[in-house]
């Protein structure tokens, strides 16, 4: 089997943790090269992870002519420009999400990519996960009827940590709303089928003392007319969350808790209504023993690099491009608009300042 050749820049930490032992399980992946700025943490994460190479520059990196594709995990800051960088080279490039500090940031990376003719997407790796790629098709087959409600839930406990970027608003671009409601949205838009086209919300930094939000809530709809909720939050610990994803429709649910995450694990509930929807005065609760989806768990990581690599390779088409991707950045600078202004913000073609 031909193995698409990778580079990656920013290979500590979630592409130490992650990414690269996923990338190793990759059955169409071979590790050529790790860049990081401190030459002898480069060094040290070449020997970890049985990389060919070891660089401290990114243009070293893309240089190298057995890297096929790019990884990018470095700060959202050296998004940007490193992906650029890549492009340039004819690298094809999968950069983790938020592909950008901003918007306009994001789509000058996607045109560059369509220029150059390479492959360009972004890090949605809980697409994934087979209890929403289960639930995607749910909705696509209407087994739970027509979609009127989601939730999505993504926390975590992160105190204060001297030097962490994500904690820098000129580095990572926000906070909780940033770096995990990203997630929590791609997720509504890739299982209902429907982008984001109005958004309010509520952020503050409520716990800590970092300059981000750590706290943040958004109620969307989506253009069939679904009321959706994303809650993020950095200030919940670990043990308590349960990162759940709830779609309700006219004909049934589907509840998936633990699913959002970085492992793929958790259970998924699936209720189909049982046909006899005639009003019911006492709005007496039906017992219905809801169906639990069985999963032959796997690497999310894993999965994320064999599907980008065979849509390099001509296998596959796409997923998650750079369309998608900012398409989910376009609701979290909405999100962010909202609280500071306290109104409801329009999504889509012909909001104020919408680009191609």
């Amino acid at each position: 089997m031909k193995k698409v050749g990778w580079g990656v820049i920013g290979a500590g930490g979630i592409a130490d943790r992650r990414t690269l032992p996923g990338l190793m399980l990759a059955a169409n992946a071979r590790l050529v090269a790790v860049m990081e700025v401190d030459a002898a943490n480069a060094e040290r994460l070449r020997g970890k992870h049985g990389a060919s190479r070891a660089y401290s520059d990114a243009a070293s990196l893309v240089a190298d002519p057995e890297v096929d594709s790019v990884y990018i995990a470095s700060p959202v800051s050296c998004h940007k420009e490193q992906a650029l960088v890549a492009i340039a080279a004819g690298k094809h490039v999968l950069v983790e999400k938020p592909v950008a500090l901003t918007v306009v940031d994001g789509v000058e990376v996607m045109r560059a990519a369509r220029a150059k003719g390479v492959l360009a997407a972004s890090g949605f790796v809980m697409r994934f996960h087979g209890y929403h790629r289960r639930m995607r098709d749910l909705v696509a087959e209407g087994r739970i009827g027509q979609v009127v409600s989601a939730r999505a839930q993504l926390t975590c406990w992160y105190p204060e940590i001297p030097g962490a970027w994500r904690q820098k608003q000129s580095e990572s671009g926000g906070g909780a709303i940033m770096d995990l409601a990203v997630h929590c949205v791609d997720l509504l838009h890739f299982v209902l089928g429907s982008p984001i086209d109005r958004v309010a919300a509520l952020s503050g930094t409520r716990t800590f003392a970092y300059e981000v939000e750590d706290s943040g809530t958004m109620l969307l709809r989506t253009q069939s007319g679904a009321f959706c909720t994303v809650e993020s939050y950095f200030n919940i610990p670990d043990s308590a969350a349960r990162c759940r994803f709830e779609v309700y429709g006219t004909g049934g649910s589907m509840l998936a808790e633990g699913t959002i995450g970085q492992v793929e694990g958790g259970r998924l509930d699936v209720v189909v209504a049982d046909g006899s929807l005639a009003y019911d005065p006492g709005q007496a609760r039906v017992e219905v023993r809801p169906i639990e989806v069985e999963l032959a768990a796997g690497n999310l990581y894993a999965k994320e690099i064999e599907a980008f690599g065979e849509a390099v390779l001509g296998h596959a088409s796409l997923e998650a491009g750079l369309e998608e991707a900012i398409a989910v950045q376009r609701v979290i600078e909405a999100a962010y608009e909202s609280s500071r202004s306290g109104r409801f913000v329009a999504v889509g073609p012909g909001a104020e300042g919408w680009i191609e």
